[in-house]
């Protein structure tokens, strides 16, 4: 089995200057690896550009019909190819793919009203594994074959979010470790980034308003990643591809004392 790692790539942070290219040099000691990137930012801004509504909740992209033609040309065009520039840059030998290729996701809608939106169902890990075994990085953005009756063949793909996707990803290649990067050094309470929470503490923590929007999402996340197979999960900045116990380390149940 690969001892593969799974990094996530924050949307938000792939436009300020120098930090992608920043984040490729680190990644370039990660390998085997797959990288699942957002593009949040990017999506809102041409979103308001064409005069349509942008609305998000717990994180979460509310999605019509228009907003995913957007997620579409935006994921799966500039922002792919941007991520996987900036690795080849670094020396990683990156390939770009979005979900609907290959058949890599399998998708169902996903519930909350969220328009749409889709929730990854499988993923075609041996499309996954024969690219890393030919030495390639899969560069992958969050979209997801519809099916006819929900838009598909002729109608976009489902928009996915991405810390879901690469929890999704993580999941079903049992990977080493999911890294979730952005800009913050971890989950913080009360102002001070926390070495580790367990997933019991996460809906908590949501609840009390401590961890929110985009941070819910990527607990939850995490907590699904590691239900479903991963074997580690860290949020955090940079400095988790350096030091590995830096970041916020996720984990699926506290010790009982002795």
């Amino acid at each position: 089995m690969l001892s593969t790692k799974v990094a996530k790539l924050g949307g938000n942070d792939l436009d300020r200057e120098g930090w992608l290219e920043e984040c490729a040099r680190a990644l370039k000691w990660v390998e085997p690896l797959v990288v699942v990137h957002g593009g949040g930012r990017a999506i809102t801004a041409l979103s308001e550009r064409l005069r349509l509504p942008v609305e998000k909740r717990d994180g979460l992209r509310v999605t019509t019909p228009e907003i995913a033609a957007v997620v579409e040309m935006v994921l799966a065009g500039p922002i792919n190819r941007q991520v996987v520039a900036a690795l080849r840059a670094a020396g990683l030998d990156a390939v770009g793919l979005a979900g609907v290729d290959g058949g890599l996701f399998t998708a169902r809608r996903a519930p909350g009203d969220l328009g749409h939106v889709g929730e990854i169902t499988a993923v075609r890990t041996a499309l996954l594994e024969s690219l890393l075994l030919a030495g390639l990085t899969p560069v992958l953005a969050p979209l997801a074959p519809a099916l006819v009756e929900e838009g598909g063949a002729q109608g976009v793909p489902f928009n996915v979010n991405a810390d879901q996707a690469a929890a999704a990803v993580a999941a079903a290649l049992r990977a080493a470790e999911l890294l979730f990067i952005s800009d913050v050094p971890g989950v913080a309470v009360g102002g001070v980034a926390q070495p580790e929470i367990a997933v019991t503490e996460i809906e908590g923590l949501i609840a009390s308003g401590v961890a929110r929007d985009g941070m819910a999402a990527k607990l939850r996340s995490a907590a699904a990643a590691l239900r479903g197979g991963a074997r580690a999960v860290r949020i955090g900045d940079l400095t988790m591809l350096e030091r590995p116990a830096a970041g916020t380390r996720i984990i699926a149940a506290v010790a009982e004392p002795a």
